[in-house]
């Protein structure tokens, strides 16, 4: 199966990491606009990452549109977990209800769902997920 460039996914990507880079407060959490689709190898601490997305059909009998479950991942060494946690509050807060404007799409519905702060193998680095779920619609 391929990925149209049209797609509401990729759509939703661009004004996610748009409306991310843009958050100041979110910006300062981080020291600066670290936010990637994929971040490099050597990135700086703190910092945020486009996760996966689950894209299912939400069509109805008269209209198409899709569901998006998605993860956003933040990465933190120094300040440990309460560092996770503040910019993983930062990123719901900066998305959560969003008016955001896709390209080719509306999105109906953007809502943070769950997130979650653990620590990864390496006993420093702590990593939160922060998950949402959003509705678009075709334009």
């Amino acid at each position: 199966m391929s990925i149209p460039l049209d797609s509401p996914a990729l759509a939703l990507r661009a004004a996610l990491h748009a409306a991310l880079v843009a958050d100041a407060a979110l910006t300062a959490l981080l020291g600066g606009p670290r936010i990637h689709d994929v971040p490099p190898a050597e990135a700086d601490f703190p910092f945020v990452a486009l996760g996966e997305a689950v894209v299912a059909d939400w069509s109805t009998a008269t209209e198409a549109g899709t569901e998006q479950a998605l993860t956003l991942h933040v990465f933190s060494r120094s300040g440990g977990r309460a560092e996770a946690y503040a910019v993983a509050e930062a990123v719901a807060q900066a998305l959560h209800d969003a008016p955001l404007a896709l390209a080719g799409h509306r999105l109906a519905n953007l809502r943070a769902t769950t997130a979650e702060v653990r620590r990864e193998s390496d006993g420093r680095t702590f990593h939160a997920l922060v998950r949402f779920r959003a509705v678009t619609e075709p334009l």
